[in-house]
This record gives structure tokens, sequence and C-alpha cells, in this order.
């Protein structure tokens, strides 16, 4: 397992550098979105929610994955959970990669269900992974696993990738309730993204609800102060 070591976010060239670290998490995670919809055999919940609200709305995945962030860091600040850096990357980054990944067609739709299904096993590895990565630059989670950790912070003795199993039980509904693609990848995948999060967040020995995340306004006053 490879450990990432981000810089302190007490200085400005800590916040540039964490925000690229996060960055690259992120358009990480877009590529685990983009493979499992290429898969073509279903997506996990959230991704299927916002296929079956931009088809609803007739708009960009990317646009209803944006506009899904934006419900969603409503309740993260009903939670009381802090919106950073990281929360606005997540927000924007995620879905237009997945938009720019479409556009230059980067992997074909398999012929076989075996190889959707190897598809399907990778992109669940690389969310688990993509989440470590962003989430060790500590400029506030994502909105979706902000909602996860404050969700995670209010039942202490349950472990944080069945929380997230809880979470996309109920997108899952939603997704459905919106005629999303819904097939076997979103069936099986709120148990096995939730697994796979646990096992990598242990093997790395990263606990999210222990991570000391900056506010937004923490950040732009580091980052515009004057020296």
């Amino acid at each position: 397992m490879v450990y990432i070591s981000p810089m302190s976010n007490d200085k400005r060239l800590g916040i540039l550098k964490n925000s690229i670290l996060a960055t690259l998490g992120l358009m990480l995670f877009g590529l685990g979105t983009y493979l499992m919809i290429q898969s073509d055999i279903g997506v996990e919940p959230w991704a299927c929610f916002a296929l079956g609200l931009s088809k609803k709305l007739g708009i960009l995945y990317g646009n209803a994955s944006i506009l899904i962030s934006v419900i969603i860091i409503c309740m993260d600040l009903l939670l009381k959970e802090k919106i950073g850096i990281g929360t606005i990357l997540d927000a924007v980054v995620v879905g237009k990669t997945v938009d720019l990944l479409n556009w230059i067609d980067l992997i074909p739709k398999p012929d076989t269900l075996w190889v959707s299904i190897v598809m399907i096993l990778i992109s669940f590895v690389i969310f688990a992974t993509a989440q470590y990565i962003y989430m060790k630059a500590q400029l506030c989670c994502g909105p979706r696993d902000a909602f996860q950790v404050a969700l995670g912070k209010r039942m202490p003795k349950i472990p944080i990738g069945i929380v997230n199993v809880f979470i996309l039980s109920t997108v899952f509904i939603l997704a459905w309730l919106l005629d999303g693609p819904i097939g076997i990848c979103t069936v099986i995948a709120p148990i096995g993204i939730g697994l796979m999060q646990q096992v990598v967040f242990t093997l790395a020995k990263f606990d999210p609800k222990a991570m000391n995340h900056q506010s937004i306004i923490q950040s732009f006053i580091i980052l515009f102060k004057k020296e």
C-alpha cells in the first residue's frame, strides 16, 4: 500500500500542493466512475442517480453531478461539517472528468460479461484509493464523503465502510425512482464499494474521521494574507 504524506496546510505552498494532490485523487475517482459506466452493466448508485437526473433534466452528466453536490453540501452544512477547497474541487472535478473521458471515448464498451465484471472490480479499487488520496490532503471531504463522515461521527461503533453501504443503499432507491441505468453493478456496488473502502483504509491505517480538515475560510486567509 502506498502511503500519502501531504504537506501541512499552514502555509500557502502546502495548500497549493495539497490542492493538486486532491485534484489528482478526484480525477482518479472520475476515471473509476467512467470505467464503471463503460462496463455497461450498471453503475454505482451515486453515478446512477446523476445519470437518471441528467436524463430527466436533459443536461450533461457532469452538470447533474454538480447539482447533486450542491444539495449534499447544504446537508453537510446542516450536519456542521466543514466545507473546504476539497469539497468544491470534488463537486466539479469528478463529473467533468467523466464528461471529458466520454468525449475522448477513452475505453470501449466490453464484449463479454466477464470483462465487464473485471472493469467493475477495478473501479471499486480505484474509488477507495482515490478517496484515500484526496482525503489525506485535509482540505475537507467531497460533499458525499463529508456526509458519510458526518454520519460516521454520529455512529462511532459502526465501521465507516458500513456507513457507506447504508448511504449507497438509500441513493440506490433514489436512482431507481429517477429511472437511472440500474444493472448488476448498481446492486452489488453498495456492498462492494463500502467493503473495498474499508480494506484500503485499514491497509493504509487511515481513519477519515480523525482527519483535521481545513475549511475554505481558513485556506483563503492563509492564501491571501500578506507575508
